[in-house]
Parts: C-alpha cells; structure tokens; sequence
C-alpha cells in the first residue's frame, strides 16, 4: 500500500513541476528523497511522512509560485486526502513544506518534529557542496544575475522578506545563505553529510578568487 501511494505521489510532483526551473526540477526533490531517507534510516522517524514531506517540499515553494502557495498548499492537501492519507500524516506534511526552507529559519528553531529536521537537512545539503554550486548558478542565470562584483558586498542577518526580495550577485549568495547552512542542519547524520560539502565549496572559492586576482590570493572566508 504504502508503494502505491509514493508512485502516486511522485507522478503528482512530476506533474506540477514539469516547468519548474532546473534548480528544483525532478533531480533535486529525488536527491531530497534519497537524503531524507539516509537520514532517517539513522533515526526512529516516520518514514511515510518524511517520505511524502520530501517529495512535496517544493509544491509551494515561493521562489517558484510567488503568492500562489496557499492555494498549492490545499491542493496538495486534497491531493492527499484522494490518495487515503490520514489526517495527522497530512497535517505533519502540511506542516513541514509549509515552513521548510532558509527563510524560515528563525521558525524552523522553535520546531521539534523529527520528520522536519530530517527533510530540512536534506533540502539544505542539496543546497550545498557540488550540486550545490552548480545549482546556485544555475538559479543566477535564470535570472540574469551577475556571478561576481566586487563593489557589492554581501548581505547579512537579512530578515525573511528582505531575503525573498533581495537580488545580489551569485557569489555573494554563497556568504548570504550556503555557507551557513552546515551550522543550521540538526540531525547528527545530516551534519556528517555536510562537512565534505561545506568543506568543498571553502575550496571552490578560493580558487575562485585565485582565478579572479592572482594565484597567491587566498579569501578569508567569514
């Protein structure tokens, strides 16, 4: 039963993310999936509801449907109601691709669900790493950002609403949002899966710069 409803689930995501920029197409929520189950396989969680919050976990994201995510969030609460899940699995779900994301990071704190954490870590080390450079300039050419300007330097403790509307050069994403993201993953599996990540992109920048200025140039990284 429970195969049935992941393959249902996973065409319905399929589906309304056909469009979807190549950031956060199929191949991302997959490796979300894949990651989500890693870690939870290390805990006591409900994998049916990590399973589901992870395939869903950009159904409503903002970046992708602005102001339509209230009504994508009771979409894919019938969605899931069609398919049999019971409501306190639903309300977790719901919960979880509610306030799942970096933006929401000052909420996220005050959560003590499991399946949350697990699905935020996940989503947080496809944010970083290899994939997460490639698609940290995937998401700047779909909208024409410049990669690198030194006379704009990047923003720091910026509130929700300034981080949803802010537009910065594509490195300077990397001192707003990735770099942090290691000390923000809270299961201890996540956290082993993110040192080799975290550690990657330090390498990658400087050799960034070192490309940029001369080959004696090391960036001090903040």
């Amino acid at each position: 039963m429970k195969n049935i409803i992941i393959d249902k689930t996973v065409k319905f995501v399929k589906s309304e993310l056909n469009n979807a920029e190549s950031g956060h197409s199929w191949w991302h929520i997959e490796r979300v999936w894949n990651n989500s189950l890693r870690i939870a396989n290390t805990t006591h969680a409900n994998t049916t509801v990590v399973e589901l919050a992870a395939l869903l976990h950009d159904i409503a994201d903002h970046k992708l449907f602005g102001d339509n995510t209230e009504h994508r969030l009771k979409k894919t609460e019938t969605f899931l109601k069609e398919i049999g899940i019971a409501d306190d699995t639903i309300d977790k779900v719901i919960y979880i691709i509610s306030n799942i994301g970096f933006s929401n990071n000052d909420k996220q704190k005050k959560t003590k669900i499991l399946e949350f954490d697990i699905v935020s870590d996940a989503d947080m080390l496809d944010a970083i790493g290899a994939i997460g450079i490639a698609r940290t300039f995937n998401y700047g050419g779909y909208k024409n950002r410049e990669i690198y300007n030194p006379d704009i330097e990047p923003r720091y403790n910026m509130t929700k609403e300034q981080y949803k509307k802010h537009e910065s050069p594509t490195i300077n994403h990397f001192y707003e949002k990735l770099l942090s993201l290691k000390e923000l993953i809270k299961t201890p599996k996540g956290k082993e899966m993110a040192e080799e990540r975290h550690k990657f992109m330090l390498e990658y920048l400087n050799q960034f710069y070192k490309e940029c200025y001369s080959e004696g140039f090391t960036y001090k990284h903040e």
